[in-house]
């Protein structure tokens, strides 16, 4: 009940001008999100690399509604890729996409509008010494991505997916995905899906996070273990070291903010571990799905609110 609320509220505009109202808003939303420019993801990028960390990073943006929109996006990534070369940082960060910052839902030529700009975007990427890796969104949007991203990996081969374990096909898109060469990201999903399409309890998720993890550890890909769930991080040790796996041939992935010692325990064991890191003015929506995605982000959220007001 509460995320169902929480994910209600992040299409509140008028919730989203209360927040930012309240003193001392931009020093909580920092705990989540590195800023508002390039130049806040590039400093938050350089202090993730210098402690051994790498860093996927997304320009905050999704459900453009119009084709400027969807072009400033494209340019906001450009930026970003000339940004982290001049920084030396290109090869440490990738980047990560919304199709729908990018086209998608314009319309019936969104899918070609979103496919000719993340090719510009990956190509960039590619010429920049980095990648890219496609985020997945509501359910309704996952068979045109992952068309988009098969057209991608023609050309741009280590172009990477993203799959959310809460849904119910999801087992059935690791087995089609994990292929050599392959980079997949798996997450717990965090939007308010129907329970036809949709796992709702927690224990049942779990669940199939675990069966996708092993689809994903046995197959020929590499896997991107992305979960903060100290009992799932262990289980993914465990599968890769049976399945052969040494530390480099898979990762985890955790959010920017979020169990930060944890990172860099990981990695002073030699894991590769990736940190999601969120940059941009439309930080709202992505702040709401990280507080129905733990409670326990609610309970400093209000706390700082509170303590800041």
């Amino acid at each position: 009940m509460l995320r169902q609320s929480l994910m209600a509220l992040s299409r509140s505009e008028q919730v989203k001008n209360t927040i930012e109202a309240v003193p001392g808003t931009s020093g909580i939303v920092a705990r989540f999100v590195a800023g508002d420019s390039t130049a806040h993801a590039v400093r938050a990028s350089a202090d993730l690399a210098g402690r051994g960390l790498r860093i996927s990073l997304d320009h905050l943006g999704e459900d453009t509604v119009d084709r400027e929109q969807a072009d400033a996006s494209v340019r906001a990534y450009l930026e970003l890729f000339d940004a982290l070369v001049d920084a030396g940082l290109a090869a440490s960060a990738e980047a990560s996409v919304k199709l729908s910052a990018v086209g998608q839902a314009l319309g019936p030529d969104g899918g070609r509008i979103a496919l000719d700009n993340a090719r510009r975007i990956c190509q960039a990427a590619l010429d920049a010494g980095t990648t890219v890796t496609l985020d997945m969104e509501d359910h309704t949007t996952t068979d045109s991505t992952l068309a988009v991203l098969a057209e991608l990996r023609q050309d741009f081969s280590q172009t990477g997916a993203v799959v959310q374990a809460y849904l119910r096909r999801t087992v059935a898109d690791c087995a089609g995905l994990a292929t050599g060469g392959s980079r997949v990201r798996l997450c717990k999903g965090a939007y308010d899906e129907p329970a036809g399409v949709a796992f709702q309890d927690k224990a049942e998720v779990d669940t199939s996070y675990v069966r996708c993890l092993k689809v994903l550890m046995a197959g020929d890909g590499y896997p991107m273990v992305a979960t903060h769930d100290p009992r799932l991080i262990e289980i993914a040790g465990v599968l890769a070291q049976k399945h052969g796996r040494a530390p480099g041939d898979f990762e985890y992935q955790m959010l920017y903010g979020i169990r930060p010692t944890e990172q860099e325990r990981l990695a002073g064991e030699g894991h590769t571990v990736r940190v999601y890191v969120p940059y941009g003015q439309q930080w709202y929506g992505y702040l709401m799905r990280r507080l129905a995605e733990r409670p326990a982000n609610v309970l400093f959220f209000a706390r700082s609110l509170l303590t800041r007001g």
